[in-house]
């Protein structure tokens, strides 16, 4: 049986789908062409940017007997970062991280800024009452909690048979 020369190209797809990986992959490939720390020995390692590594934002939507709830993976970012919008029977997330880094060195300064935003919108499987929806914040999770509408409930129905 072969033996795998590099434990990182065996690695599944992580950190968020495909994308996340091609971006890894591409900076093995960089590093095996043109080796390790490519540029000069002060030059920082170059490195796709965060924003590049979450192409999407991963949710769940679900429902219960009263409420549609939506849960958002939104790492890295703060509850005023993040938007959340109810109309009709559609709900859209937003959100626009804004980063600037400074380090200074002995032999070289650097600065760097970025932003990323983000925008999701997703057709509700209920409708419900946008006015009494909740949303909370908590460690990178957003969670909506909408209540369904009295009309949207499941109701249950005797139904006599007959025979």
């Amino acid at each position: 049986m072969a033996k795998a020369k590099n434990h990182k190209e065996l690695e599944p797809v992580s950190r968020g789908g495909m994308f996340p990986a091609f971006g890894d992959e591409m900076e093995r490939m960089f590093e095996r062409f043109l080796g390790r720390g490519f540029g000069p020995a002060w030059m920082p390692r170059l490195r796709w940017p965060e924003e590049m590594k979450m192409p999407y934002t991963p949710v769940d939507i679900y429902e219960d007997d009263k409420n549609v709830i939506l849960k958002a993976e939104l790492p890295g970012m703060k509850k005023d970062e993040v938007e959340v919008e109810i109309a009709e029977d559609m709900v859209t997330i937003s959100g626009e991280k804004k980063k600037e880094e400074e380090v200074t060195e002995k032999d070289y300064y650097r600065m760097e800024r970025s932003s990323g935003s983000f925008r999701r919108s997703f057709t509700l499987p209920a409708e419900v009452q946008a006015a009494k929806a909740r949303a909370k914040f908590t460690d990178g999770m957003l969670e909506i909690t909408m209540p369904k509408t009295a009309e949207s409930k499941p109701r249950k129905v005797k139904v006599e048979v007959e025979g």
